[in-house]
């Protein structure tokens, strides 16, 4: 027997939340996350990057995984246009980079030691993942949209402590 979803499950009008969006933000800044950098080439063959902490893992089959970025970003219609992307998880070691591609009004690839990975997209040196992707899916959902990546390439080191954010703040140090 096929039940409808429950009504909380129903795409519809969103309601006002008893909370104001900074006491949304500061509880979602409990979380831990890790940090990484979104690299990908334009059509006009510009290198595009920006620092995001909005990353997770979707399917293992088909390797699937997804970050976000704000609808008002500066970067969000050159994105939209990429077929193909990677993400580039950073160590400890990484907080400049990190800091780096989240500036905005400069060079974010100035001194940045880089390579194409495979599928041409570049790949950060010293980052302790990377995740390739062809451009799977694209959702806007509220003030971000969300991108789905196919993974194409994945590489990985161990035995390097990950670049953290917690509470809006990068960590380096931390007992793993």
């Amino acid at each position: 027997m096929n039940l409808p979803p429950p009504k909380h499950l129903l795409h519809g009008a969103a309601t006002a939340a008893p909370f104001d969006s900074r006491e949304f933000r500061d509880a979602l800044g409990r979380f831990a996350t890790g940090v990484a950098v979104v690299t990908a080439v334009s059509a006009t063959g510009e290198k595009l990057g920006l620092t995001i902490s909005s990353f997770n893992s979707v399917s293992l089959a088909p390797p699937l995984v997804l970050w976000s970025l704000m609808q008002t970003s500066s970067s969000l219609q050159a994105f939209r246009a990429v077929g193909h992307f990677a993400v580039n998880v950073l160590s400890a070691e990484q907080l400049p980079l990190a800091e780096q591609f989240a500036r905005r009004g400069v060079d974010r690839w100035a001194g940045v030691a880089h390579a194409p990975g495979p599928g041409g997209t570049p790949l950060l040196e010293g980052a302790i993942a990377t995740f390739e992707c062809r451009s799977h899916s694209q959702l806007d959902a509220g003030d971000h949209v969300i991108f789905l990546g196919e993974v194409q390439h994945c590489t990985h080191r161990g035995g390097v402590p990950p670049l953290l954010y917690h509470g809006g703040r990068f960590y380096t140090e931390h007992p793993l």
